[in-house]
């Protein structure tokens, strides 16, 4: 008995491409996971960062991620996601800056995971944040700055101080818990950010909300979650994946 091709590739009428990092190893693994089963198809395409270096640490290399757009634009996908969260530290209007510039160079809508974290925390009615990661404190304490600039309160970290990439790629379950539960103890807690697309925390977030009582976002899922909205995708991965799936996003 042999198996219907529809059943081996099921249709998939919508698209959604991701922009990442040259070494991140996470983001399209969190993607095919979250879209099994729904009808989006997943599209990448990477952009040079490798080791512990930025080679523009203070700003978007906006025409290395302007070419890798217009890639993504040949296949006329739905929506193009950038799935870094650089722009909290750099300040969010770079961002913002650089949606508009993909959306007006290939006429399709653009998302990052700190729009899409403002508009989430926004439906939720939340300002007040603890920011983990695999990364050094300073890169908390600098996005912390660039949310604070957007009216969101970092109220507690904690950080591994890993500096290379692939390092991040590495953390384990138990170092995303273990920060998980340090920052829940803290006064004024109102949600807990996972910051850093290269860091497999968006499968505990169920697990983790359940536990600690607090939503649980991670960056790779916001930018999954912001992208399906500005698209005006309707399917969603669903509660499975955390709080953040039962949110009404219409980017």
């Amino acid at each position: 008995m042999t198996t219907a091709p529809d059943v081996l590739m099921p249709a998939a009428p919508h698209l959604l491409s991701t922009i990442l990092p040259s070494a991140n190893t996470v983001v399209e693994r969190t993607t095919i996971a979250m879209l099994r089963g729904l009808p989006v198809a997943p599209l990448f395409t990477r952009i040079a960062k490798r080791g512990a270096t930025d080679p523009s640490p203070d700003r978007h290399d906006v025409p290395a991620l302007l070419d890798a757009a217009e890639l993504l634009a040949d296949a006329r996908p739905d929506v193009i996601v950038l799935s870094a969260g650089k722009g909290a530290v750099i300040g969010l209007d770079h961002d913002r800056a650089l949606v508009a510039g993909i959306t007006a160079r290939t006429g399709i809508a653009a998302d990052t995971p700190g729009l899409a974290l403002l508009r989430a925390l926004r439906l939720l009615g939340l300002t007040r944040i603890a920011l983990i990661g695999p990364h050094g404190r300073d890169y908390n304490e600098r996005a912390a700055r660039g949310l604070a600039a957007e009216g969101i309160e970092t109220v507690a970290q904690a950080s591994l101080g890993i500096a290379d990439n692939l390092g991040f790629a590495a953390v384990g379950d138990e170092a995303v818990v273990a920060m998980a539960r340090q920052v829940a103890r803290a006064a004024g807690v109102q949600a807990i950010i996972a910051w850093n697309t290269n860091c497999a925390a968006a499968p505990l977030a169920a697990s983790l909300e359940a536990e600690l009582g607090l939503p649980f976002l991670d960056a790779t899922a916001l930018g999954i979650w912001g992208g399906l909205g500005v698209a005006g995708i309707a399917a969603r991965p669903g509660a499975a994946w955390g709080r953040l799936f039962t949110l009404e996003n219409r980017g």
